[in-house]
């Protein structure tokens, strides 16, 4: 996998722009954020190294669902469809650490919603 390097506050990636690649954290921490219907910027969340973000787009192609800043220099390699193809082919098993984020986050968002419904605050990000 390639490698990309970016500075503290360097965007890496952008909601709602077209990529088909994931990127898996070397070193460094990144925010996830998402814009609300008001305009407002909402953190999601903190990730560190051995975190995945952009997984999304390797399965369905559609544009990112969040926007993905360096809060520090980060060293990230760059997982390609081409690469998550093969791996789909090869060996499967290798892609279950994916598959296990995409549950974990899946549950995440479900009890997001439940606690939305019952009328409760999110719980903060992080």
């Amino acid at each position: 996998m390639k490698k990309k390097y970016f500075k503290k506050g360097e965007k890496i990636i952008e909601e709602g722009t077209l990529s088909d690649c994931a990127y898996i954290i070397e070193s460094g921490r990144v925010q996830v954020s998402k814009t609300l219907s008001n305009g407002k910027e909402q953190i999601i969340g903190i990730l560190e190294e051995n975190d995945i973000f952009g997984e999304m787009s390797l399965i369905d192609s559609l544009p990112r669902s969040a926007t993905v800043l360096a809060l520090e220099d980060c060293t990230i390699s760059v997982m390609t469809q081409e690469t998550f193809n093969h791996l789909a082919q090869h060996n499967p098993q290798s892609l279950m650490p994916i598959l296990k984020v995409l549950a974990k986050r899946l549950r995440s968002t479900l009890g997001l919603v439940e606690s939305l419904q019952e009328g409760k605050p999110p719980p903060s990000a992080g």
